[in-house]
């Protein structure tokens, strides 16, 4: 259990009833009691809790009922607070996304004019107009026995975190096509491990929807998908919106697996199978006002185990310390402080790292004073977790999103000249040399100039090339496989780094053309 624990960073499912060469014999009522005994045991000598998922009556030879049951073990790793989980927001506007996460978050029912959103807007602009500008982050706990931990029994944000040993962090992008590069951002920065597609049951897939479920497929984020406002429609519109769905996700682009989750047994299902398979998609339907089928949802998330590995994450853990900043504040009494996500190694209070590249390609030296983790103080961040970390009096003009964190050690390769493998997704006329697109790669957002086409003179819809990019502002940090994603108006193209032309610190401002 200690080994299966480990592998699954915190959580496990076991199936009492099936032997080991998977046939469904099922246990009797008394021999069922003892084994979920001796479980139960077994979890509290590893300090674990259990939660029955589910029991089913099964067909066997027998005269007394035989039932198999799957048993959810959870045990917070000693070296974390809590399993984190992190789920990108996608969907058109007015959709519903915020209101569905002001829902789940505050445990209070929409009142169908958007009360339940107002909890998460950031500015008064989006109070005015309900339309989400900015990428807020909202959470929601899960407690050892599979209870959900939100505001409406925990005062702060530090309470939710003490009191559950799973947390979701729910990034909530923008839906309108005015803010898609801040949508872009939300899904390149911060590494969500997967993501969840909102679409209104009345309208369909409209809008924005095929153009965000294009960004999950592209950066290959595993995605589910919520059919919401079930109840302003009837049930043949939502059948429809379904049928609609289904079809998108079977087409050659796509070539998902679609599974409509209608029962709790569905929602266990699907949560197991979406993990083991990145191309089942499941379906929701529900009702932020009604509160239809929330449930369903919320036992989705509670079983719904981390997607990466715990190999990969200590292979992580071992490498330098690497931070990407994705936010930068300034805090009364604390100071400077950045957010953004550990992409390896780890890091601590007190440690001493260097940040950059400023604009002429230097690396400054800085400490970190304190951390917190989901408005919680915290000691020590690891490998893919997301955090805020404070520098104390570190001058706030002198940071920038898209700048790295590293160790001093590290000797990080910066350029303004790179090459990159790409795919042409979508350009109205011909691509070519002396174009300009804006890059998205990881945190970096900047505009960049094609210098070269290699073996080719031009470009089209669907063609793949390797393409030299120049930076037009100052150097960045990139690394080669890296993910790259451009656009320019309709222009769209997807692709990976290469190669990278590094350049020294002191370099970049003559190279840069300054």
């Amino acid at each position: 259990m200690k080994w299966r624990l480990q592998e699954g960073r915190g959580e496990a499912v076991y199936q009492i009833g099936v032997e080991d060469n998977g046939l469904l014999v099922g246990l009797a009522e008394e021999e069922m009691r003892a084994s979920l005994k001796t479980l139960h045991r077994m979890a509290e000598k590893v300090g674990a809790d259990i939660t029955v998922l589910r029991e089913r009556e099964v067909d066997y030879d027998s005269d007394t009922p035989r039932k198999i049951t799957e048993v959810l073990v959870r045990k917070v790793p000693d070296n974390q607070q809590f399993l984190d989980l992190r789920v990108a927001v996608l969907g058109n506007v007015d959709s519903g996304k915020s209101t569905l996460l002001g829902v789940l978050t505050q445990g209070e029912l929409d009142n169908g004019r958007g009360r339940a959103r107002l909890n998460l807007f950031r500015h008064l602009h989006e109070i005015q107009s309900g339309r989400t500008s900015s990428i807020s982050f909202e959470i929601l706990g899960f407690n050892s026995k599979g209870e959900v931990v939100n505001y409406s029994d925990s005062r702060t944000a530090e309470e939710i975190c003490e009191s559950s040993s799973k947390m979701i962090t729910f990034i909530d992008l923008a839906g309108h096509h005015k803010y898609l590069h801040t949508t872009i951002f939300g899904l390149t920065s911060y590494c969500p491990d997967c993501a969840l597609l909102l679409v209104s049951a009345n309208t369909g897939i409209a809008g924005t929807t095929r153009e965000h479920l294009g960004l999950a497929l592209a950066l290959k984020v595993p995605f589910f998908i919520v059919v919401s406002k079930v109840d302003l429609c009837a049930k043949t519109t939502v059948e429809r919106t379904v049928r609609q769905l289904e079809r998108v996700l079977k087409q050659p682009g796509c070539h998902k697996v679609p599974m409509l989750v209608t029962s709790e047994d569905d929602a266990v299902t699907a949560a197991q199978q979406f993990a083991q398979s990145p191309n089942v998609t499941p379906i929701f339907t529900l009702s932020s006002v009604s509160g239809e089928s929330l449930d369903l949802l919320k036992v989705f998330l509670n079983i719904l185990p981390p997607l990466t590995n715990s190999k990969e994450q200590e292979e992580l853990m071992q490498q330098l310390t690497e931070f990407q900043v994705d936010e930068i504040y300034t805090v009364p009494e604390v100071g400077t402080v950045v957010g953004g996500t550990l992409s390896s190694g780890i890091c601590r209070e007190g440690d001493q790292l260097v940040v950059g590249p400023t604009d002429d390609g230097c690396f400054l030296e800085l400490r970190v004073c304190s951390i917190q983790r989901n408005r919680s103080a915290c000691r020590v961040l690891r490998a893919g977790q997301a955090a805020t970390l404070a520098l104390g009096d570190f001058d706030r003009a002198l940071l920038r999103k898209g700048m790295v964190m590293v160790s001093p050690e590290m000797n990080p390769t910066i350029c303004s000249v790179f090459e990159a493998e790409i795919v042409l997704l979508f350009h109205a006329t011909t691509f070519r040399r002396g174009f300009q697109v804006t890059v998205h790669v990881g945190n970096v957002r900047q505009t960049a100039v094609v210098e070269k086409i290699h073996a080719k003179d031009k470009l089209r819809t669907g063609e793949k090339a390797v393409v030299r990019f120049r930076f037009l502002k100052h150097p960045e940090y990139l690394k080669v496989g890296a993910k790259l994603l451009f656009r320019e108006g309709v222009t769209k193209g997807i692709g990976h780094v290469t190669d990278v032309q590094a350049i020294a610190a002191g370099e970049a401002q003559a190279n840069m053309g300054f």
